[in-house]
């Protein structure tokens, strides 16, 4: 811990420290593009209008079981410039329990992200589509079925929500 400085301001994670992010949950995910900008496309009629890099990231959304067998998906929503998804982890065999750490990760929310965000970089990068995600992401443990009731509902209205925020940014 040589290189540590107590003057530098260090990021904090904005993990829950000590849970198992590899374990058995239900995870409520906000993606947000850098600096907002609204890259998968318009909302008009309550409705997203995707530009391609919107078109692809729905696709990568929905075939993360396809890379993360252990993964269910639950409600999920795109939005201009973020986006909202439930990830269910359903491993059939996880019994041991691990406080989350910093350093390399597998296995877990943390990677099903960085896998997520890294194919839709790939693709931006292949087919030359300015874009870029904000670094981290947000994320909250759902803890009773009456808290994932309301964030799916949450999720569902976000579009008219939108539309009542951003008036002026919204297709006639």
């Amino acid at each position: 811990m040589d290189n540590f400085d107590l003057n530098f301001r260090h990021r904090r994670s904005a993990r829950l420290g000590s849970w198992d992010y590899g374990s058995n949950g239900k995870y409520f995910v906000t993606i947000c593009t850098e600096n907002k900008v609204p890259y998968f496309g318009e909302i008009g009629n309550s409705v997203l209008t995707n530009t391609p890099i919107g078109d692809y990231t729905t696709k990568c959304w929905h075939s993360i079981p396809d890379h993360y067998p252990f993964v269910v998906l639950d409600t999920f929503i795109l939005m201009p410039d973020h986006l909202h998804g439930i990830i269910c982890i359903a491993k059939k065999e996880r019994s041991d329990w691990k406080q989350n750490q910093f350093g390399p990760q597998a296995q877990n929310l943390g990677a099903v992200i960085r896998g997520f965000k890294g194919a839709v970089t790939s693709f931006a990068k292949a087919n030359a589509i300015p874009f870029q995600w904000q670094p981290r992401y947000f994320d909250r443990v759902i803890r009773s079925d009456m808290e994932l009731d309301l964030i799916q509902e949450y999720i569902r209205n976000n579009p008219v929500q939108w539309q009542i925020r951003n008036p002026a940014t919204t297709a006639l």
